[in-house]
């Protein structure tokens, strides 16, 4: 999600349309579209009937002020009012309110309905006092983009690998196979895009590539017989993208694959998660040399040279957007493989891609699952169930032995054994450790 610079916003919501909401929004509104005279009475009001709901939506209006002067005055009441001194640095504000349990006034989802609303209409439709929500809506950041303003790429054009003369072997994709399909969507073109939507053999998918968090999950849309249409809804949680769907505008946090705000919250909704690897482009088309590759021809221009979106974000540890808490074990850009099994979705697993790159195969259990990590040459990370069967060696290729020298074809989707035994390819996806780390703050962690 990249956060440009934001304009002032156009007061898509009359006055009058204000005037018939409740005062309190209404007055936090004013602060930022009314008048000089309206908004300096609209403080007045807000001074004086000030409570501990008040500083998320008064920290939201400073974002947003584009005035400096009076956004000096709005830092000072905000200070004055709750005894800290942040001055300016937006982060350290959400630090504070975060660090203890929400305080949210009735009308604060309406509030954030119509402050976003002057940015974007469609986002007048996420918050609502009617809706359900998994997570905490002063955590929920608008990323400085209009919805789909990241534009997914919805069928993309796909072209032969022999035909993909822009790519280096050593560029960064994520390849994906699916009922023999094999695709590869490249980094340099997914950071600008951050989503794709299509059809993969035969099956509805959207891979979802979290930029700032750093990771690409790739999902089955499908649920329950509905084929749920999924955008980037232009606002994040914890520093990780939220999506959208179309039909209810229902807001999905990217790393669970479920909806957290909206009417879609408790239809025991979970989108299922398919496999995907991080991987070279020079491994991948050795590997499948039949894959299909993104064309450049997106439909958007824009400078898709390896390395040109989000240069400087990926060349720090430093974060754009705040979270409630950081672990220290890692660096926060440090890459972990994130596991979550259906299984048992209350153990997730984090493994360092340092310690993966020394260990290129590795046996691992989460309660009853057994299974091994396969690691290749080019850093790429598989995850294989093994049913109590042990691997003693593999060729960092297409063969692993077990511990009693039957040797095993590796290939997306399983591992096959000279016998026909077949053990089945888990999903797991590469992700920044802070980004893992805030979704499964209950992970393990294995360096």
């Amino acid at each position: 999600m990249i956060a440009g610079t934001l304009a002032a916003p156009n007061p898509l919501v009359s006055q009058e349309e204000i005037a018939e909401k409740d005062m309190v929004p209404a007055s936090f509104l004013a602060l930022l579209i009314a008048p000089p005279g309206d908004r300096e009475k609209a403080l007045e009001y807000i001074k004086k009937n000030w409570e501990p709901s008040f500083p998320i939506m008064m920290l939201e209006v400073i974002y947003l002020t584009r005035d400096p002067e009076f956004t000096g005055v709005l830092v000072k009441t905000l200070e004055e009012k709750t005894g800290q001194k942040h001055g300016y640095q937006i982060d350290k504000w959400y630090e504070w309110i975060w660090s203890w349990s929400e305080v949210k006034h009735p009308s604060y989802p309406e509030f954030k309905a119509l402050l976003y609303g002057l940015i974007d209409a469609k986002f007048a439709g996420y918050f609502s006092s009617e809706f359900p929500a998994e997570i905490r809506l002063d955590e929920v950041r608008w990323g400085g983009v209009v919805q789909d303003g990241i534009p997914p790429l919805r069928n993309p054009k796909m072209i032969a690998a022999k035909d993909a003369k822009y790519l280096d072997d050593s560029n960064i994709v994520f390849g994906l196979e699916v009922n023999g399909d094999a695709r590869a969507y490249p980094k340099r073109i997914m950071a600008w895009h951050e989503m794709f939507v299509d059809e993969v053999g035969g099956v509805p998918v959207a891979g979802v590539y979290c930029t700032l968090c750093g990771s690409m999950i790739l999902y089955k849309t499908e649920h329950g017989g509905v084929n749920h249409q999924i955008g980037t809804s232009g606002f994040l949680y914890r520093s990780n993208k939220l999506m959208y769907d179309k039909e209810t505008q229902s807001l999905w946090n990217t790393l669970w694959g479920r909806p957290v705000i909206g009417k879609l919250v408790g239809k025991d909704i979970e989108l299922e998660r398919m496999s995907i690897v991080t991987t070279t482009w020079g491994e991948w088309k050795k590997r499948h040399p039949d894959t299909k590759v993104l064309s450049l021809d997106t439909g958007h221009k824009r400078d898709y040279g390896e390395g040109a979106a989000y240069r400087e974000y990926f060349a720090t540890d430093e974060l754009m957007f705040g979270v409630p808490k950081l672990d220290k074990r890692l660096k926060n850009k440090d890459e972990v493989l994130g596991l979550v099994f259906s299984k048992h979705p209350d153990k997730p697993l984090a493994i360092g891609v340092g310690f993966l790159s020394e260990n290129p195969l590795y046996h691992k259990n989460v309660g009853d699952l057994d299974f091994v990590v396969l690691t290749d040459k080019s850093g790429a990370s598989r995850v294989y169930e093994t049913k109590g069967t042990k691997f003693k060696n593999w060729d960092r290729g297409s063969t692993v032995t077990d511990v009693n020298g039957a040797k095993w074809t590796v290939t997306e989707s399983k591992l096959t054994s000279p016998g026909g035994e077949e053990l089945f390819r888990l999903p797991a996806h590469r992700a920044f450790w802070f980004g893992w780390f805030s979704a499964y703050s209950n992970t393990e962690l294995v360096i």
